[in-house]
């Protein structure tokens, strides 16, 4: 458990970002993510509209263009998108494995990439990892990258990989090793940032898949890509361990969506209670419908200091691996039981998609399985925390 105690300020809420974010996506009402969804379209315009405002850029250092905040600003950022009803499932991905390239890049890389990655020249969004048959045993999976003089030849397949039609370049975790060559299962895999507009056509092909949320995923095939070596990330066989120096920032940044999800769905629910009127009064004052919102809205906060704790840790340089993956167990729970309460309250309108709940809904129950399931997060706390055996 963790035993190096760091302060937490609760007065640090980014409070000019709030309101500046809130302002952008004023415009990108219910209805034109209803058009999105109807059409399984990519939100370019509302992507575009974060991308000018610098906010994708926030994590980016100044000396190449970003930022250079704290990841409790990247973490405001998103909370607020989602608490104002949008999604930012089309760019999030940008701010976590970004940090790939920031920590493990070569000066070479960082310069030629971050810049334009700042600027909106480049979008980083695609994150290959997952593989139909290993799943989350990323020990396991067999796309292979074998060198061959100059270059790096690709073969094997992912699977949800979201937004990869929508970025110019991918993150992608492949075996540099045969897993019955190396010691430990860990080694043997590495990072490649692959040009997906040089390598489409030229041995990768990207397939949509039709999914409940209009997430734009994909499963990429690569068929004897050739990628310059260049193309590889720090140290062959070390990605593995790249890999998860990013994940508590993603744990951290999936949260605080959960988080803006939760304030959504309770805020909304609560309108709704108030204003509509059955047996001459309004439903909010039936304990059966104010309980679960009032329920939902303490666990929702009680959830929210966990993640103020995990920003705090991480920013401070500290392990923050128990609070970060506490932070998206408890809000993913939170922000599904804010949307079964609002989708109760509501009623049979709850299914009605011009109230944007139903689509909420679907979107936050994603949280629970991706990008990591709850079960896999007990099963780490289990171990690493409270010292319990191994289950996998």
């Amino acid at each position: 458990m963790s035993d190096t105690s760091i302060t937490v300020d609760l007065n640090a809420d980014y409070q000019d970002i709030r309101d500046a974010v809130r302002k952008l996506c004023e415009p990108f009402d219910g209805a034109y993510w209803r058009k999105l969804e109807k059409t399984e379209s990519y939100p370019s315009d509302f992507v575009q509209a974060l991308t000018e405002s610098g906010f994708l850029a926030v994590l980016i250092p100044e000396e190449y263009g970003g930022s250079g905040l704290p990841l409790r600003a990247a973490s405001v950022i998103l909370e607020e998108i989602h608490a104002t009803g949008c999604n930012a499932g089309a760019c999030h991905a940008q701010m976590y494995i970004m940090g790939t390239l920031l920590r493990h890049g070569s000066a070479q890389q960082k310069s030629e990439y971050l810049p334009r990655i700042a600027s909106g020249e480049l979008r980083l969004q695609a994150f290959g990892v997952t593989e139909p048959t290993s799943g989350s045993d990323t020990t396991k999976l067999k796309t292979r990258a074998v060198r061959d003089g100059d270059e790096y030849v690709i073969n094997g397949q992912k699977v949800w990989t979201s937004r990869a039609l929508f970025s110019d370049l991918l993150l992608l975790l492949a075996r540099t090793t045969p897993v019955d060559q190396v010691t430990r299962k860990t080694d043997g895999l590495s990072v490649f940032l692959v040009d997906m507009q040089k390598a489409r056509g030229n041995g990768l092909e990207i397939r949509p898949i039709d999914a409940m949320v209009n997430h734009n995923t994909t499963e990429l095939y690569f068929d004897n890509l050739r990628i310059p070596a260049s193309s590889l990330i720090g140290d062959e066989g070390a990605g593995f361990r790249y890999i998860l120096d990013g994940m508590n920032a993603e744990r951290i940044l999936v949260a605080s969506e959960c988080l803006g999800d939760a304030r959504w769905f309770t805020e909304t629910s609560s309108r709704y209670a108030n204003e509509r009127v059955v047996f001459g009064k309004p439903i909010g004052a039936n304990q059966g419908i104010q309980f679960p919102i009032a329920r939902a809205y303490a666990e929702t906060r009680a959830a929210e200091l966990v993640l103020k704790e995990a920003c705090a840790r991480f920013d401070a340089g500290e392990n923050c691996g128990e609070q970060a993956n506490m932070a998206k167990l408890l809000l993913s729970e939170a922000s599904w039981h804010a949307g079964e309460a609002c989708l109760q309250t509501h009623g049979g309108f709850g299914f009605a998609c011009e109230y944007n709940v139903e689509r909420k809904w679907r979107e936050t129950r994603l949280y629970q399985i991706a990008p990591i399931s709850s079960n896999l997060i007990l099963a780490y706390l289990g171990q690493h925390i409270l010292g319990l055996p191994r289950s996998y």
